[in-house]
């Protein structure tokens, strides 16, 4: 090809075909990703159905598990339908995957209750997340596969980042259909019937969606292979039993996707946990900052993502990791001066010390949350942690009992709950959920014209542009470092390991790191340190790959 002929398919304007192509995949993307995050955005109602009593720690508990599961399953749909999209097709098999999920995701809307069917309420829940984890472990890898295959060679990070839109447009859609509902109803009617409603629209998405994608070819990279006779006949054995393909997919997941999985989900999921569980901001208030910092954001998605066909991949998504990780600390600080003042000032000037002999607490790691904790140590640190309450953990003699002490005065546990130091703490500064200094604007106007509502929307911007730099090259890089026979399988492993247990492991990691030191912030830790691994890693181990020829590398 002459460097006129290049230049030329370089810069040339996109197809009809392609922009078919994008807009179908973009399309059926958004849908899935609104149904796998409708559980996280009802979490608190979902609990409330399915949980019985009156136990707000076994409902969080369920909470943080329903919320895993989803997650916890990803990488193994991300094999099984990797698998199948390199034998069977790109096409095909995504079109399985949506189906699995808007199934699961409609019949989350008619599950009956705790009260009406007893546990059987929470299992089917719990059936039903995992289901979609593993729908959405296969839809991923075979859109942006597809679009990539697709796109022009200059163009793929452009491309493809149209594909990583969807994830935080399916998050805004969810919210916005949740705040729709929420402010067309009564508190009252909403949490007996409305928030089943988003679930139950996923049928009509599912139906646009098939219909959409049925409109599809095959992608030309997987038609051109199978002409050939060159495909594989075991794509798992190939990309992880092979150690050259193998230490790809390791340096993907070390060097690349850990890293863009944690900046993920801190600048949009845990940013909307800390407002809402931490700094005790109403549901709605939250749902609308968010919204709205995602709004203004989700543009970048395509920005870097075009940036990264220029620069490359590489220095777009390490330069991510890095700045993140950097300003953790300080955006989330300022998040809470803005939106929870009276918290942040207790946080500084209240001080409570816990004594105990540190061989009766044990560690609060509980991922999936199944663990059951007994000693008085550990109730009570959990309960202070639920209430944003900081402590200082002191070691006292073998076998002594725990103690408090609240600015060097004794407070009673002997209740071992900590329902009486939250209640001292409360007394001596700490603000109660729904308290006059909480930011609370829950309408449109509200939150645009309140300067507190502007201020934590532009921190939450901020963490946004950081959540597309990290995310908007990632597909195309994922796909140029495998070749066409195994690409399906080989990019959604390291993809879905990252995003699926690095990312969607973050909120209750990071809640028991914040339980277990005492410090609110101190669960930013966990995304600072894998963000960290994956700068360096990245940077010593992880190719460019702007320039690569996807059909060549076969």
């Amino acid at each position: 090809m002459s460097m006129a002929t290049a230049s030329a398919a370089k810069h040339r304007p996109m197809t009809a075909e392609e922009r078919k192509v994008i807009i179908a995949s973009s399309a059926g993307t958004v849908f899935e990703w609104y149904d796998f995050y409708l559980a996280g955005s009802l979490a608190a109602n979902i609990a409330a159905a399915f949980v019985p009593g009156t136990n707000d720690t076994a409902k969080f508990i369920f909470v943080l598990f329903g919320f895993a599961a989803g997650f916890a399953v990803r990488p193994f749909g991300a094999l099984f339908f990797g698998r199948l999209g390199d034998l069977i097709g790109r096409k095909y098999t995504f079109l399985v995957t949506m189906t699995l999920m808007g199934l699961s995701t409609f019949v989350v809307g008619l599950l009956p209750s705790y009260e009406t069917i007893g546990y059987a309420a929470p299992a089917a829940f719990i059936l039903c997340r995992l289901t979609q984890g593993l729908a959405l472990g296969g839809e991923y890898g075979g859109a942006a596969t597809y679009v990539a295959e697709h796109s022009p060679a200059h163009r793929r990070g452009f491309y493809t980042s149209w594909i990583q839109t969807t994830a935080t447009v399916g998050l805004f859609v969810s919210l916005l259909v949740i705040l729709a509902l929420r402010l067309n109803m009564t508190p009252e009617t909403f949490a007996a019937w409305g928030w089943r409603v988003p679930f139950l629209v996923s049928i009509l998405l599912l139906a646009v969606s098939i219909w959409i994608r049925l409109q599809l070819a095959e992608s030309p990279a997987f038609q051109k292979m199978k002409a050939e006779g060159t495909g594989s006949k075991a794509p798992l054995t190939e990309a992880f039993g092979r150690w050259e393909n193998a230490k790809i997919g390791i340096i993907a997941l070390f060097g690349g996707t850990a890293g863009q999985a944690v900046v993920w989900y801190t600048g949009q999921f845990y940013a909307l946990f800390f407002l809402t569980q931490t700094l005790k901001v109403d549901g709605t208030t939250a749902n609308l900052l968010i919204a709205f910092s995602l709004l203004i954001g989700t543009p970048f998605f395509v920005f870097f993502g075009w940036l990264s066909d220029k620069i490359g991949r590489k220095p777009i998504l390490l330069a991510g990791c890095l700045i993140s990780a950097m300003s953790y600390f300080t955006l989330f600080e300022k998040l809470a001066v803005t939106v929870n003042p009276a918290l942040y000032n207790a946080t500084q000037n209240v001080k409570l010390q816990l004594t105990a002999d540190k061989a009766n607490c044990s560690n609060l790691f509980d991922p999936v949350g199944v663990r059951t904790f007994t000693l008085p140590c550990d109730v009570v640190r959990r309960t202070l942690a639920n209430n944003s309450i900081h402590y200082e953990l002191v070691d006292g003699a073998a076998g002594s009992e725990l103690k408090a002490t609240l600015n060097g005065t004794d407070v009673a546990v002997s209740d071992n709950t900590g329902a009486a130091l939250v209640a001292a703490a409360q007394a001596a500064g700490y603000p109660k959920a729904g308290d006059a200094t909480i930011l609370k604007q829950p309408t449109v106007s509200g939150v645009l014209s309140d300067p507190r509502a502007l201020t934590a929307m532009g921190i939450l911007f901020i963490l946004v542009i950081f959540v597309t730099m990290v995310y908007g090259p990632i597909a195309a890089l994922l796909v140029e470092l495998f070749p066409t026979r195994i690409r399906y399988t080989g990019m959604s492993l390291p993809y879905h390991l990252g995003n699926g247990w690095f990312g969607g492991f973050l909120p209750p990691t990071a809640f028991a790191i914040v339980a277990s030191t005492g410090n609110i912030f101190a669960g930013l830790w966990y995304p600072i340190v894998v963000a960290m691994v994956t700068f360096v890693i990245g940077l010593l181990f992880l190719p460019e790959t702007k320039d690569r020829d996807i059909y060549a590398n076969d």
